[in-house]
């Protein structure tokens, strides 16, 4: 079983709790994932079945967009609700205010790695640092910012749309966010809406899948690489492995196909192609 698959990941579950569960649902354990979502949160989950767990890096570098809801006024250890108040603030901000901070939100920037975070500092998980009380200095990573929408602000809450570049730490740019209020605030809610050409609309709930209501999409059906149909000879070049001349003026990537079945990606190398993944 060889495919990829787009889950609607639910709240209050790890993203390998996903990839267990479906580990079970389809019976095969080589299953992996394109890119972490915290228990908070929910949303699109691109998942990689069979040798498509190959493909991974050709996916995680992809944009996301986000639904997130802020809580103002507090600050927490983990930057989400689900932390320990460290900090609690006044605030007087108003809906202009808001809409400004957004409108000016610089569209590069470099942004601190949260200290509750998967990220390894001389061999040690940030939240290992976390856990033990141990002082270590958070690194900063550039991301880009596309776009930043106010969707709402009632109360103490705002609700916002934000699409990313990959490695974009949400609960920061809440953070950032904040401090150009002049207050604090906390992730409340957090929906990962899409992630490259994948939509939560198109997702699947875990409960589709144990009902066998769900698809696993194909490398031509996600991949925007030339598809090119071999001939015999050619065929038999590319099915054993080796190197092709590149007569077809291939500048990244191509899928292979032979009698209409998909066989392998291929990479430019020069003035040839070589293997990248055998279908």
């Amino acid at each position: 079983m060889n495919g990829l698959i787009v889950i609607n990941k639910p709240i209050n579950w790890t993203s390998r709790d996903v990839v267990n569960k479906l580990n079970k649902l389809l019976n095969t354990k080589k299953i992996g994932h394109t890119g972490t979502l915290d228990p908070i949160a929910e949303g699109v989950l691109v998942c990689l079945v069979g040798k498509y767990t190959k493909l991974g890096n050709l996916l995680t570098s992809i944009d996301k967009e986000y639904v997130a809801e802020i809580k103002l006024g507090l600050k927490t250890d983990t930057l989400d609700i689900t932390g320990e108040v460290i900090e609690q603030k006044e605030f007087q901000v108003t809906k202009d205010q808001i809409a400004k901070v957004f409108k000016e939100f610089p569209k590069r920037y470099r942004q601190t790695v949260p200290l509750y975070s998967a990220v390894k500092i001389q061999g040690k998980r940030l939240y290992a640092y976390a856990h033990q009380k141990q002082k270590v200095d958070l690194p900063q990573r550039e991301v880009q910012i596309y776009a930043l929408e106010l969707l709402d602000f009632h109360d103490d809450i705002i609700k916002f749309k934000v699409k990313v570049s990959k490695g974009t730490y949400i609960r920061s740019l809440i953070q950032d966010i904040c401090t150009n209020l002049n207050t604090y605030g906390t992730m409340q809610s957090l929906v990962r809406t899409k992630q490259g050409k994948f939509n939560i609309e198109n997702a699947f709930t875990l409960e589709n899948v144990e009902k066998g209501q769900y698809k696993l999409l194909n490398v031509k059906e996600f991949l925007d690489y030339p598809i090119i149909e071999l001939n015999d000879e050619e065929y038999k070049i590319i099915d054993n492995g080796h190197k092709i001349e590149n007569k077809w003026q291939i500048t990244d990537k191509v899928i292979f196909t032979y009698q209409n079945q998909d066989i392998a990606i291929y990479e430019a190398k020069k003035e040839m192609l070589q293997s990248y993944l055998k279908l």
